[in-house]
């Protein structure tokens, strides 16, 4: 257990500069900058966040700032932009695979039956509404909230906050903490359910977890395994035969 520990701990310091790119993603997908320190404590463990963050921003003046709210509360800022970090995962698929990226997201046009449109037309009429898409890195929340241009943004900062966690996935919970921080309405439930091929949720629209589907296989297995994912697992494999063991 005690090199367990060991390996733990090494494995949170290797990872730590990850991390602290991660935080500094999210931050530059909000609108003002700006993060409660408690909301990114409450939400450490989706992202693999160690639970000493708050201690270790201090070792990063370049990218954070902690200050006090109005409210009495400490809250994280964005010190400098980086644009080499402002590229969304979706873009970095466009580069890679143009076909792919392509079909992550479906924003149809709506016609009349009258049109009696061809399948290969109505595709092309659906790319067409559908890019370009809107960056999560964007100042999307300006847009008219109601409008395809704001919908495309809110549904690119889903993807890209899936993304960043360690699971591809997360719940109403985590989604609701970044609410306003990400400009997200109370129809992201029926948002997320129209792009079925990026998007699977579980559970009711009260209580739902989305997961991201091309970071799964047939399976449901993740496709590519973060290391404190690797490092959980085997925790759990060692928890399996201490049991074992003292069921023998």
């Amino acid at each position: 257990m005690e090199d367990l520990l060991d390996e733990e701990k090494g494995l949170m310091e290797s990872m730590e500069l990850d991390r602290v790119n991660c935080v500094r993603k999210l931050l530059m997908m909000t609108k003002d900058k700006r993060i409660l320190l408690s909301k990114i404590h409450h939400t450490r463990l989706l992202f693999g966040i160690p639970e000493d963050f708050r201690d270790r921003v201090a070792k990063y003046p370049d990218y954070f700032r902690v200050v006090t709210g109005g409210d009495g509360n400490r809250v994280l800022e964005l010190v400098n932009w980086d644009t080499n970090l402002a590229v969304s995962e979706l873009e970095r698929l466009f580069m890679i695979d143009e076909d792919k990226a392509k079909r992550v997201f479906k924003f149809p046009v709506k016609h009349g039956k009258e049109l009696e449109l061809e399948e290969k037309d109505t595709r092309k009429l659906n790319l067409l509404n559908t890019f370009p898409l809107v960056s999560p890195y964007s100042d999307g929340w300006k847009l008219d909230v109601w409008s395809l241009e704001a919908e495309k943004y809110r549904v690119g900062i889903v993807h890209e906050f899936l993304n960043l966690t360690l699971e591809k996935r997360a719940s109403i919970h985590h989604i609701v903490e970044f609410k306003d921080e990400f400009s997200l309405t109370r129809q992201t439930y029926q948002m997320l359910k129209k792009q079925s091929m990026s998007f699977y949720l579980a559970g009711t629209e009260m209580n739902w977890t989305v997961f991201l589907k091309d970071a799964y296989d047939e399976n449901g297995v993740l496709v590519s395994k973060d290391p404190q994912v690797v490092f959980k697992e085997k925790l759990y494999k060692y928890a399996d035969m201490q049991q074992m063991e003292q069921v023998g």
